[in-house]
């Protein structure tokens, strides 16, 4: 039996097989990795060895590939049932967390018109195919635009006791704006203060569901609202969007040095518009070529995904049916997918777990991996 000698040995032999397969250093708990055992004794003779394993990060995508890459790396386990599940971590912020979102990520740009809404929806629904439990919040007080990717500019939010509401459920995403509580052809005219209370008003006074992220849209720039996120909600990472040019990536160096200086984890880097390619299959660089990497290089980060300059990422957007739902088979959404697993990869295996999660029991909610070794007829 493969867990019938060295346990320990054997467990960690699956825990590196997985860190390998996904590229990180490690897998499991920045402390100890949490393991829960049947003793190995009481098998029954006849019965199948089932491997539990737990990822603290969303990869759906990937898991046949797995567990062929497990079984043939491990041939010990080739004749055992692998069973692999999700169960995301609640990651360490500055304030409590917002009760049932477990992490907070915020999508931003130094400047506009570098597609970051577009970037924001997609990457919702890019981790919930990759199985993960996700809201979308826009925090563009002044010019939201997620109603309108989402299809529903004229949905309003339900409120059963006018003090607080329930998000907006689109194809499984909660979503929530301020596009949905005030009159669309009118300006937002309000001063920074105010802008700021919306804010934390949408975020807190919105009864959201069990989400293993919520994806917040930020306004471009650096302003009263992103010093709102970074200090009073629990803002657990950011992404950064832009595009290849010098004027672009110049203001996204400015949004990475304000996350930087509020300590904010900066998971990486999102370029759109990298590149266009012809029906022929050559690549062209109309806004230059390799701002992003260069930008990765200066602040120890890493460009996450290029994006191609795409009609499609456009016309779905416009059209209210996000071009990873819309083509789901489209090498655009297999970028946003792969996009996706990575944040998701980096929020499970380097951001610090909270002391809610470190204290809970073997089985919980743990960051990493969590192996159990069952019996199945």
């Amino acid at each position: 039996m493969f867990f019938s000698k060295n346990k320990r040995e054997r467990i960690q032999d699956i825990e590196q097989a997985i860190a390998d397969y996904y590229a990180v250093g490690r897998v499991y708990t920045k402390t100890d990795a949490i393991v829960a055992l049947a003793d190995p004794a009481k098998y029954a003779i006849g019965k199948k060895q089932t491997i539990e394993i737990s990822l603290g990060f969303t990869v759906k995508s990937t898991l046949d590939a797995l567990k062929k890459a497990l079984q043939q790396k491990l041939p010990n386990i080739a004749k055992c049932n692998i069973e692999i599940s999700f169960n995301v971590p609640i990651t360490q912020a500055k304030v409590a967390p917002i009760p049932n979102v477990k992490n907070v990520i915020a999508v931003s740009s130094g400047k506009g018109g570098v597609g970051k809404s577009a970037t924001s929806v997609n990457l919702a629904y890019a981790l919930q195919k990759e199985g993960a439990r996700v809201g979308i919040l826009d925090a563009d007080i002044y010019g939201p635009s997620v109603p309108i990717m989402l299809g529903n500019p004229q949905a309003h939010p339900d409120s059963k006791d006018n003090r607080t509401m329930y998000p907006l459920m689109v194809e499984g995403i909660a979503a929530n704006s301020i596009g949905y509580l005030v009159d669309g052809e009118s300006a937002s005219i309000w001063r920074g203060p105010m802008a700021t209370k919306a804010l934390k008003q949408l975020i807190y006074e919105t009864k959201w569901p069990l989400l293993d992220y919520l994806i917040v849209d930020l306004p471009p720039g650096t302003g009263d609202i992103h010093l709102t996120l970074s200090q009073q909600v629990p803002l657990s990472a950011a992404v950064i969007v832009t595009t290849p040019q010098t004027i672009a990536t110049a203001d996204a160096k400015k949004g990475i040095a304000m996350f930087e200086k509020l300590a904010i984890p900066v998971l990486g880097i999102v370029e759109n518009m990298s590149y266009f390619e012809c029906k022929c299959g050559e690549k062209s660089y109309p806004f230059s070529q390799g701002g992003s990497a260069l930008l990765a290089e200066q602040h120890g980060t890493e460009v996450l995904g290029e994006l191609p300059l795409s009609n499609d990422i456009r016309e779905h957007a416009d059209n209210g049916k996000p071009v990873v739902n819309a083509l789901p088979d489209s090498n655009v959404t297999s970028i946003y997918q792969s996009i996706a697993r990575k944040v998701s990869i980096k929020v499970g295996t380097i951001l610090q777990p909270h002391q809610l999660t470190r204290d809970k029991t073997a089985g919980e909610d743990k960051n990493g991996v969590n192996i159990q070794v069952v019996n199945k007829s």
